[in-house]
């Protein structure tokens, strides 16, 4: 078991979900992460659980029930094969959870996808949520904070809260695959997404060659 803990815990990523469409990208991209021995840190919005449930065929425990969080936690690290002690998830106001405060939070935190009303708080200082909390946490300990808008078409408000956080040091990855690599399914178009995330990341993938690669 130490041996995993050692493995995993090289690199640590809190992954925020939130309810703007798109919710495959950011399932996906947690599949990727514990693939590569990465330890994450979960943080799931109550929209998000209901995009899940409207986009995709994976069926949550559902929230808000007596050991519901450890339900989910568990359902999710079997379906994705997470070691022990690999996947948390953390209730949507856990203060006291490490993404809360820079003196234990991760170097790297992603929103994905990250909806319109997640960018507006997070530009504006607001800490509603542990999402929210955790994304400011990153911004004032000036550690990697990647947002992956799904949106179209984007409203002033929009434009002006992306370029507030760019200014700001966040990455911003609009959820726009190319189409350059002839993708055969909508599973490569999210692939081509989530290769740009573990890029950024720093993390090796196999899911998309760069451009110039065979």
């Amino acid at each position: 078991m130490e041996n995993n803990k050692q493995q995993f815990q090289a690199k640590t990523v809190t992954l925020g979900i939130s309810g703007a469409s798109g919710a495959q990208y950011g399932l996906r991209l947690l599949s990727c992460l514990l693939a590569a021995d990465c330890k994450v840190y979960l943080l799931l919005s109550r929209a998000a659980e209901v995009v899940i449930a409207t986009e995709t065929n994976i069926v949550l425990p559902p929230s808000g029930q007596e050991n519901s969080l450890q339900q989910q936690q568990d359902f999710l690290s079997e379906l994705y094969g997470a070691k022990e002690g690999q996947l948390t998830l953390f209730s949507r106001e856990d203060w006291f959870s490490p993404v809360a405060s820079g003196s234990s939070s991760p170097a790297s935190m992603v929103i994905c996808p990250a909806s319109g009303g997640t960018l507006s708080s997070i530009a504006s200082g607001a800490s509603n949520n542990l999402i929210e909390r955790a994304a400011d946490v990153a911004l004032k300990e000036r550690r990697q904070l990647i947002v992956v808008p799904r949106e179209t078409p984007y409203s002033e408000v929009h434009l002006e809260n992306m370029l507030k956080l760019t200014k700001m040091g966040v990455v911003v990855l609009p959820a726009s695959p190319g189409f350059y690599a002839k993708a055969d399914t909508v599973e490569d178009l999210i692939d081509f997404i989530v290769a740009r995330i573990l890029d950024q990341l720093d993390l090796p993938q196999n899911l998309m060659p760069r451009w110039g690669e065979s």
